[in-house]
C-alpha cells in the first residue's frame, strides 16, 4: 500500500515521535498531534530531517472538536489521509484507592476515548472512499494488566474491545478501510518521566525494555500490511498467552514483580512535573532515561513480520527429514 499522508496522535515524543519519523524517511507527509508546542516543534524538525514534510497541529486528543478540527486541518493542507495512529496516551502510577476520580477521568480520556474520536474523525474520511488504515497503538497490558497502572491498563483493554467491535462492523459492511492493533511490550519513552506518579521514587518500564525505534518499525509495518493484530517483543507475546492459561498465577507473580518492577531507587527529581492536564514545557524527544538498558531489536518481531517464509522453510525441512527416512528404511 502507497502512504502519501500520514497522522500521528501523540506525536511530540515517544513512540509517537519515532514513528512519526520513520514515515518521515518514506517521504510522507505527516500531521503530528500533542499538545506539546516544543515538542511538536522538535518532531517537525526530526520529520524534515527525515525527508518527509510536516504539519504540527496542537491538539488535545480528549477533546473529540479539537481531532476533528485536526482532521479537517490535515486533509486541507495534505490531501486525503492515507493512514491514522492513535498513539496518544496519559498514566498514572499509582495505587487505585490514591487516584482522584479527576484524574481516573482524565487519564481515560487521553488513553481510550483519544483513540475513539481519532477513530471517528478517520473512518469519516475513509470510509467514503473506501480505503486507508487506521492503527490502534495498543500494550500486552490490553490484555494482561499489572497493579499502579490501572487507569492505563482499563484504558487499553477497552481500545481493544473497541477495534474488535469495530473491525466486525467493518466486515459486516465490506469496507476496505483496515483497521489493526499493535500490542507492545515496554518501550524506553519519556512517559516514565512525566506520567503522574504518587510514589516518591522515579517510575520505569518492567524489563526487559526496548527502544522506541522497533516499535516504530512495527507500527509502520502494520500500517503497510493487511495483518489483523501485530504482537511486539516476547514479553508481550508471554504475558498475552499467559494470562490465558494461568491468569490466577499471574495475578500473585505480578503483585510482587510488577509492583516493585516499576519503581527505581532512585528518588524523583525536585520540582518533577507531569502532563496529565498540561504538557510538559519541553522537548524530550523519543528516548526516556533507560538507553544503557534498553534493546533495539526483537527476535520475535522478526520472525512475526515473516512468518510466512518462515513456515514454508520449516514445511519444507520437515518434508525434507521425512523424505530422508523414508528412503533410508526403503
Amino acid at each position: 500500500m502507497e502512504v502519501r499522508c500520514v497522522v500521528v496522535t501523540g506525536a511530540s515524543g515517544g513512540i509517537g515521535r519515532a514513528t512519526a519519523i520513520a514515515f518521515g524517511r518514506k517521504g510522507c507527509r505527516v500531521a503530528l498531534l500533542a499538545r506539546s508546542r516544543e515538542g511538536l516543534a522538535g518532531a517537525a524538525r526530526d520529520v524534515e530531517a527525515a525527508g518527509g514534510i510536516a504539519l504540527a497541529l496542537p491538539t488535545d486528543v480528549a477533546d473529540h472538536t479539537q481531532v476533528e478540527a485536526a482532521a479537517e486541518h490535515v486533509e486541507r493542507e495534505f490531501g486525503p489521509i492515507d493512514v491514522w495512529i492513535n498513539n496518544a496516551m496519559a498514566t498514572i502510577f499509582c495505587p487505585f484507592e490514591q487516584i482522584t476520580p479527576e484524574d481516573f477521568e482524565r487519564a481515560t480520556q487521553v488513553t481510550y476515548l483519544g483513540a475513539v474520536w481519532g477513530t471517528m474523525a478517520a473512518l469519516k474520511r475513509m470510509r467514503p472512499r473506501n480505503r486507508g488504515t487506521v492503527v490502534q497503538v495498543g500494550s500486552a497490558l490490553a490484555y494482561r494488566s499489572i497493579p499502579l497502572q490501572a487507569p492505563y491498563c482499563g484504558a487499553k483493554a477497552a481500545l481493544r474491545g473497541f477495534t474488535d467491535s469495530l473491525r466486525s462492523e467493518l466486515h459486516h459492511d465490506r469496507s476496505k478501510v483496515h483497521l489493526t492493533m499493535v500490542q507492545l511490550s515496554a518501550f524506553n519513552t519519556p512517559q516514565f518521566d512525566w506520567g503522574r506518579t504518587c510514589f516518591d521514587r522515579q517510575p520505569q518500564p518492567v524489563p526487559p525494555i526496548f527502544q522506541p525505534e522497533l516499535a516504530a518499525e512495527a507500527i509502520v509495518w502494520a500500517a503497510t500490511h493487511r495483518r489483523r493484530e501485530l504482537w511486539v517483543g516476547f514479553p508481550a507475546v508471554k504475558a498475552i498467552l499467559a494470562t490465558h492459561l494461568v491468569p490466577g498465577f499471574l495475578d500473585r507473580l505480578l503483585a510482587s514483580r510488577a509492583y516493585e518492577g516499576q519503581l527505581t531507587d532512585e528518588s524523583n527529581p525536585p520540582g518533577r512535573r507531569d502532563n496529565l492536564y498540561t504538557p510538559v514545557p519541553e522537548d524530550r524527544g523519543a528516548h526516556g532515561r533507560f538507553d544503557r538498558r534498553a534493546k533495539a531489536t526483537s527476535w520475535h518481531y522478526r520472525m512475526t513480520i515473516h512468518r510466512g517464509p518462515i513456515a514454508a522453510a520449516v514445511l519444507l525441512a520437515l518434508a525434507a527429514s521425512g523424505a530422508g527416512a523414508w528412503l533410508a528404511w526403503t
